[in-house]
């Protein structure tokens, strides 16, 4: 694929998972603190003063692994979470948990998003939900590759995708066979 196939296909990614990749920003950075992540700190692990070591023998607590959550069932979901989140109504067993998470803390944010937001975000949601796990797969890989691009050659990224956007059909095919890679200086 020509790279500014790729790149056009990247931008395309990048517009789709726009409210998504917000959600997994906001949400990462809204999370408390993991509890391992005490554990970790020098002055969680020292005794305190005066206190005993323990008997030998004696049982002291050790962390113990934890199974992976599977996150909420959708019937599980409260009654406006699931009506937001219809269109993934069908896949979401397929979901892992940390995305269910940041699909619910995205619903949650839906009712003080303005009416266009909100539609775009329905909008987005019924195209996401129709992609196939590999398409999926791909837009995720093209949206981290171009938020590591600078924002003023995303401009221009997407600029190039809305005139891409206006071309008829036709030549939008046309024009991705006809265009060649630039040979190798």
């Amino acid at each position: 694929m020509a790279e500014e196939a790729r790149l056009l296909l990247a931008a395309a990614a990048f517009a789709l998972l726009g409210a998504a990749g917000s959600a997994i920003a906001q949400s990462s950075s809204e999370q408390p603190p993991k509890p391992d992540a005490q554990a970790s700190k020098p002055d969680a692990q020292a005794p305190k003063p005066g206190a005993q070591s323990p008997k030998p023998g004696a049982q002291t607590s050790k962390p113990t692994a934890r199974a992976p959550k599977k996150g909420p069932a959708w019937a599980e979901l409260t009654a406006e979470h699931q009506q937001i989140l219809a269109p993934l109504k069908d896949d979401w067993v397929n979901i892992e948990p940390d995305r269910r998470r940041n699909w619910i803390n995205l619903a949650k944010r839906y009712p003080k998003m303005k009416p266009e937001q909100q539609q775009r975000m329905q909008r987005r949601m019924q195209s996401w939900a129709q992609l196939t796990p590999e398409q999926r797969k791909q837009a995720r890989e093209n949206y981290r590759r171009l938020s590591k691009v600078p924002p003023e050659k995303r401009g221009d990224l997407k600029q190039q995708w809305s005139e891409y956007q206006a071309l008829p059909p036709q030549e939008r095919q046309n024009g991705a066979a006809k265009k060649k890679p630039a040979p190798a200086k």
